[in-house]
């Protein structure tokens, strides 16, 4: 068979001839179809766009979650904490970002932002070409927009899924202005790994605000959107350079840049800033998100509240000093492991700067990740028994309103105090008396006796009121709950009171809140109510206020004596030795507290210029072994002040103001003004009210002896005759002076000499008797088991020249003599007692009851 002939050229000149008066008519109606068939596509895209609604996240700028950054009070950076995604993230407001960051996106991803509505038909039309052309996809069409549309509402690679993402564009380009889309795309696509907006990216990998990058860095992130993983630089710079370059070249060829500015850029080597530490400060952390550190201490300061801050503010410039508070981490961890042998399992650190409240280091526990010593506890915050670290509180309240000044004398001597449950009888820490002891050294070597009795003659009720007044909040319940033991810390306070209650002293009496937060900057300006001050790279930076005058809450004469007594080191040496922890190559006021059952060490004090507490101790409350405030947390103390003072050069206290304290001579023993007869003076620092009231000495005495016997002289021969000086003690005292083989003055008259004149035995003027034992109010309960006597021994305290004293017992009147003492068979009921003896005044009678 044959091929089939083709037509002719006169048949196809008879279709031409049949076709051309028709020709006009079929190339309108082809026009037509070709017009609808490209403007339908952008009709039903325009419809599309119409019904799509905007993402809730551009409808509501002020959501904006953004990871935290925590910076020291030098700009360094302690941690990061990711927004709720994952992400790094830090908002960025357009007008902050730089022009060549700007510059750089529009070469890499969109020149022709400017002009196109969200979708660009000439980028789409191109890359259709080139993929018809080299069968594969040689450049993209996605716009700034379509980018940011995919980045809100992620969409699957179809056919269907792009329509919907350049819906979206449409109504992102119909809704917003072109600044605002440039800047949510900058602040929300992906500029690397867990790294969403620019700001991220820019402080990540090269540590400085956006606006602060180099030509050549801007173009490198500008290059990261097209592929966050594949251009990563810490996985190898070679694809992001070579890409980074491109990009410069795409900005000379559109005029974004200038010849010599891209040779330069070019030229620049892709430089990464060094990783950070990551994980600085994580108690502090916890505690300023948490807001547990009160009113002014964290970010709810401001206006802002404090938790919803974690993803809110992209900063918070904390108070602290970086390299101070790595410094110490590491003294705690080391103090941790030496005192492992002695059952010691934590320890924590705070340190204060005076002038402002503000915290400069703060170690929660010696590592947070200690799981078997429970690390992850705050003891910054943690609620512990502070010992004796109140006793400086107590004396300071008695100088004030009981006239009290550092020479006082105070009874060390074996005294109960009567309590709900019956009597108190504290004991000093080494196991003995001292008798009568200076209020200087009964505060300085921590002698427990006088702090007891000084908080008796104040009254738990007013003691508490002055704790609280100076910030020691957490001792909430009533004064009979705490008694006069809350001299000895009877109670439970945080580190950070406490050390804000000394830096209080270190104030010369002038209270002022801790602070941990010195300026946030927020993801958006709805975050607080106070309108903030711009800063450089910051959305909305806001400074905290300073901190103001402080309230007063001590006598500034009286707190000034407290810093002196507590910054003397000899007067500690009795209890604590010389070359103790507490003793520093400058001046220093410290205080060493231990808690009942060595369950908490604390040591504090300050110089002029920073506070340092310390806690040793166990968080499950487990008692330690043995060891005390002096060899627990003082070693630890000692090295943090040492951190602290190559922080804060330490500088000698001012010296006391003329005006309100005068130094004086006082008599050794009595602290009063000395007589002729006072073996031994020292220098006191007393307010100048008190200097100047100061009585004369009468502890001292001399009394004319007859050296043959030691008796008292009569009328001896004068070479029979020497006069010696005697100590003469209050009752409190008296028992505890014969005990100790103090010199007391002999009552008894030489039988060589005659009688006294005046007669024997004649107590000396004013002399009190007093009931010793027991205390008013104690509550004795007869136990049936015991098929003994069962009694009780009454003691009475009598001063010297008294021969025979009385007990009165419900009314009978019983005689006794030195050591005016009596066993006393229990007898059920209410009992009343007193002590009379001739020529001594009673004491009080007391009440006590027998069950």
């Amino acid at each position: 068979m044959g091929a089939p002939s083709s037509p002719g050229p006169g048949r196809a000149r008879r279709w031409l001839a049949a076709v051309r008066p028709r020709l006009p008519l079929l190339l309108r109606r082809a026009a037509r179809i070709a017009l609808a068939l490209a403007v339908a596509p952008w009709l039903l895209l325009a419809f599309a766009a119409a019904l799509t609604k905007l993402p809730p996240e551009l409808a509501a700028p002020e959501e904006r979650a953004v990871s935290t950054v925590l910076l020291d009070r030098h700009g360094t950076v302690l941690r990061e904490l990711r927004a709720g995604d994952g992400a790094r993230a830090r908002w960025l407001p357009l007008a902050e970002a730089g022009d060549r960051i700007q510059r750089a996106l529009l070469a890499a991803e969109d020149r022709r932002f400017a002009v196109h509505p969200g979708v660009d038909p000439i980028a789409i039309a191109r890359a259709l070409g080139q993929l018809a052309a080299e069968r594969r996809v040689v450049s993209g069409a996605s716009t700034i927009t379509q980018q940011l549309a995919r980045a809100l509402v992620p969409r699957p690679r179809t056919v269907r899924g792009k329509l919907g993402e350049m819906a979206l564009a449409l109504r992102i380009e119909a809704s917003l202005s072109k600044r605002e889309i440039l800047e949510q795309y900058l602040n929300r696509v992906a500029f690397g790994p867990g790294l969403r907006g620019v700001e991220a990216a820019s402080r990540f990998y090269f540590d400085k605000p956006t606006a602060d990058l180099s030509l050549a860095e801007a173009a490198a992130l500008a290059s990261m959107p097209r592929g966050p993983a594949l251009y990563d630089p810490r996985r190898g710079a070679g694809p992001l350079e070579r890409r980074r370059n491109r990009v410069l070249d795409r900005m000379l060829a559109a005029g974004l840049a200038g010849e010599a500015e891209v040779a330069r850029a070019r030229a620049e080597p892709i430089a990464l800033a060094p990783k950070g530490s990551g994980l600085g400060a994580p108690h502090l952390v916890r505690a300023v998100l948490g807001g547990a550190l009160g009113p002014g201490a964290g970010p709810a300061a401001g206006g802002a509240g404090a938790a919803p801050l974690r993803g809110r503010a992209s900063s918070i410039t904390l108070t602290i000093d970086r390299g101070l508070q790595r410094e110490i981490e590491v003294l705690a961890q080391q103090t941790v492991r030496g005192l492992s042998d002695r059952d010691v399992g934590a320890a924590a650190v705070v340190v204060l700067e005076n002038a402002t409240g503000e915290i400069l280091a703060y170690v929660g526990s010696h590592d947070i990740e200690d799981t078997a010593g429970l690390g992850h506890n705050d003891g910054v915050l943690a609620l512990r028994q502070p010992g004796s670290a109140l006793k400086p509180f107590v004396y300071e309240l008695a100088m004030e309103q009981l006239g009290f000044t550092a020479a006082t004398v105070l009874p060390d001597v074996e005294l109960s105090f009567p309590t709900a449950d019956g009597s108190y009888a504290p004991r000093n820490y080494d196991g003995r008396f001292h008798g009568p002891v200076r209020l200087r050294d009964a505060l300085a070597s921590s002698y427990n006796v006088p702090a007891v009795w000084t908080a008796a003659a104040l009254g738990p009720e007013r003691v508490l009121a002055r704790l609280r007044e100076l910030g020691l909040g957490s001792l909430d319940r009533e004064p009979s709950r705490y008694g006069v033991a809350i001299a000895l810390g009877d109670g439970e306070v945080r580190l950070l009171d406490l050390a804000n209650a000394y830096a209080t002293l270190a104030r010369g009496g002038v209270y002022l809140p801790v602070r941990a937060v010195r300026a946030l900057s927020l993801a958006s300006p709805a975050v607080s109510d106070v309108a903030p001050a711009r800063g450089a790279g910051d959305a909305a930076t806001e400074p905290i206020d300073p901190p103001g005058r402080g309230a007063r809450v001590l006598d500034a004469a009286r707190a000034r004596v407290i810093v002196d007594i507590l910054a003397d080191d000899k007067a500690r040496i009795a209890s604590f030795g010389e070359g103790s922890a507490l003793d520093l190559p400058f001046p220093v006021a410290a205080k060493t507290g231990t808690s009942k059952g060595f369950r908490d060490n604390l040591a504090v004090g300050f110089t002029p210029d920073v506070t340092v507490a310390v806690w040793v101790g166990n968080f499950d409350g487990s008692p330690m072994g043995g060891i005390s405030g002096i060899t627990g947390a003082g070693p630890l103390f000692r090295d943090a002040m040492l951190a602290a003072a190559r922080v804060r050069p330490p500088r000698p206290f001012d010296p006391p103001d003329p005006e309100l304290l005068a130094e004086v001579e006082v008599c050794s023993l009595s602290g009063m003004k000395p007589t002729a007869v006072c073996p031994h003076r020292r220098r006191e620092l007393l307010p100048r009210g008190d200097a100047a009231a100061l009585a004369p000495c009468d502890m001292h005495e001399a009394v004319r002896i007859d050296r043959r016997n030691g008796l008292r002289a009569g009328a001896c021969p004068d070479a029979a005759v020497e006069e010696r000086v005697f100590e003469r003690h209050d009752a409190e005292l008296t028992a505890w002076a014969r005990a100790a083989g103090r010199p007391i003055a002999p009552e008894e008259a030489s039988p060589l000499c005659g009688p006294l004149p005046g007669g024997d035995g004649v107590p000396p003027a004013g002399a009190r008797v007093r009931v010793a034992y027991p205390p008013d109010g104690a509550r004795f309960v007869l136990d049936p088991s015991v098929n003994s006597l069962q009694a009780i021994r009454l003691r009475a305290d009598v001063p010297p020249g008294v021969r025979r004293a009385r007990f009165v017992l419900d009314g009978r009147s019983i005689e006794v003599g030195p050591p005016f003492s009596l066993d006393w068979p229990l007898v059920a009921g209410a009992h009343r007692l007193r002590v009379e003896a001739d020529g001594a005044s009673a004491g009080e009678e007391i009440a006590f009851s027998v069950e």
